[in-house]
């Protein structure tokens, strides 16, 4: 493990006013989004699609890395270029999701355990020979009547360790991901509760694995109210609880925090972004590591027709320039109209 390597490389991922493309979906979930537009999900319009993204022009100018799937790491630009190349040469560093997917865990109904841990050291050492050096593990917690249990917590804790002591090993920055999902009733209290024993667990299992704090980033969700419940947190409440979890349980070595939009709409995921940096005095940067937040107005647009990518790509470059603003405290309301 080279230290100095993997912290300029976490640092360098939440550059100023930059944050990370989530462009990871897994064929199933990439599936799924096109036919709910029309798209049909072949491996090439798959392709294509993550080309109109990568290509953008001015992408790098607010997207520091971008999360690729197994499939796309491998996949090239039209005229041959690989993925990883293209995107290091318009200084976007590759990363890529490891991990195989959640799984129902035994004996626990209602929860999951993430899967993928088995041959991951293999893995690893592939995919930074095809040019990734960042990956991302994802944990689901699901908030529902007497769950998440301890053991839940304690199980993707380990997991999610275990994953980023490997990743270092193998000069690789582990973006550690523990999502608490928004899609329940509960109140904003409860998934403050939820969220600050799930930081707390995953971080007490990175110090009994020997992880270097310098060379992580976590990957949050936000304290939220649940989708179903009927009194909705205000933005600034979002971002003070949410702060405030993070500054009791998140080590200041930590470079910084890229948040998930965990199913918010684009405009919402940003305006908590902003409303969170506008705080200040914090010990680490706070960005994004947005998937859908980024990418459902370009594919609204695109729909498989290829002579829509330049309006998709315009429409991609907003939602990238207004994070981009939002990680650094300068993002209005206003600006979505323009």
């Amino acid at each position: 493990m080279d230290r100095k390597e993997l912290n300029s490389i976490a640092c360098a991922m939440v550059a100023d006013g930059k944050g990370i493309l989530a462009a990871d979906e897994s064929t199933g979930t990439c599936t799924k989004r096109f036919k709910a537009l029309g798209i049909e999900s072949t491996e090439e319009n798959r392709r294509r699609y993550r080309e109109l993204l990568f290509t953008a022009p001015g992408a790098s100018d607010y997207v520091s890395g971008v999360i690729l799937y197994d499939e796309t790491l491998r996949q090239s630009t039209s005229d041959g270029q690989p993925f990883p190349e293209f995107l290091k040469a318009q200084g976007m560093i590759p990363g890529i999701k490891v991990d195989t997917g959640a799984m129902d865990l035994v004996g626990h109904p209602g929860e999951k355990i993430t899967q993928g841990l088995d041959d991951l050291g293999a893995r690893l050492a592939e995919y930074h020979s095809l040019g990734a050096r960042f990956a991302k593990w994802r944990a689901v917690i699901t908030i529902g009547d007497g769950i998440p249990s301890r053991f839940c917590l304690e199980a993707n804790a380990h997991a999610l360790a275990r994953y980023a002591a490997l990743c270092q090993h193998a000069g690789i920055v582990p973006i550690v991901e523990p999502e608490v999902l928004m899609d329940a009733e509960n109140s904003i209290e409860r998934c403050d509760e939820v969220t600050r024993l799930a930081q707390r667990l995953v971080f007490d299992a990175l110090r009994a694995h020997g992880v270097y704090f310098g060379g992580m980033l976590l990957k949050p969700s936000m304290v939220i109210s649940g989708k179903g419940c009927p009194v909705q947190a205000s933005v600034q409440q979002v971002a003070e609880m949410t702060v405030a979890c993070l500054l009791d349980n998140v080590p200041a070595s930590v470079p910084g925090i890229v948040f998930l939009s965990g199913g918010q709409s684009a405009e919402l995921a940003t305006a908590h972004l902003d409303a969170m940096n506008r705080i200040g005095g914090l010990p680490w940067k706070l960005s994004f590591s947005y998937g859908r937040a980024l990418q459902q107005p370009a594919l609204d647009t695109w729909r498989g027709d290829q002579s829509k990518v330049q309006a998709a790509q315009t429409a991609f470059h907003k939602r990238a320039r207004l994070n981009g603003l939002a990680a650094v405290g300068g993002y209005d309301a206003n600006m979505e109209a323009a």
